[in-house]
């Protein structure tokens, strides 16, 4: 589907230069003089680099809609994942750099996440916005720091490393974001 330059948003995905770009950012801009453009920051699905671009209202631009299948995580194969199709039970292995290996960390036994796919050709993944894993190692509980405001580092299931409040012991579950690893809350 083709749009006009200026009708580009962060968060869309466009085809420019021959490959796939989500746009990061996105300026309008109206100068006193000449028309208006939009000046777009661009970052490549495929392999993560930066563009700065300027389109003008008559630029004529490429928008992709990606398909976004649910797939289950089934295990990890040495350097390769494998998810399965939740439809069609078909098992896709996807190489643990997709994911990236920090991200991969999250990942549990038969966890849904959403797979975005061009041309049936995977391209990003989605994982839950947060996880919950069991505390492995930390300091031990101090008794009378469960009123402070600091947190203690703390290695959690999979291998996440996190810092979670004080009263938090070894062998406790705790829900953490998949964006960065920081701690949420006690898991219920």
């Amino acid at each position: 589907m083709k749009i006009n330059g200026n009708e580009i948003k962060p968060g869309m995905v466009i085809k420019h230069q021959e490959t796939l770009w989500t746009a990061v950012k996105a300026d309008h801009v109206k100068p006193g003089k000449g028309g208006a453009f939009a000046q777009v920051e661009l970052k490549n699905i495929l392999d993560g680099r930066k563009l700065n671009e300027r389109f003008r209202s008559a630029d004529k631009v490429e928008r992709v809609r990606l398909e976004q299948r649910d797939y289950q995580y089934l295990y990890a194969e040495g350097e390769m994942l494998v998810f399965m199709n939740t439809e069609t039970y078909e098992q896709i292995s996807l190489h643990i750099d997709f994911v990236s290996e920090e991200r991969a960390a999250f990942l549990s036994d038969s966890m849904k996440v959403i797979v975005e796919l061009y041309e049936d050709k995977p391209i990003g993944i989605t994982l839950p916005n947060h996880v919950e894993l069991e505390v492995v190692d930390t300091e031990p509980v101090v008794k009378g720091q469960t009123a402070a405001n600091s947190y203690k580092p703390a290695m959690l299931s999979g291998g996440v490393k996190s810092a979670v409040p004080p009263f938090v012991g070894v062998g406790e579950k705790v829900v953490v974001s998949t964006e960065d690893g920081s701690y949420v809350r006690r898991a219920d």
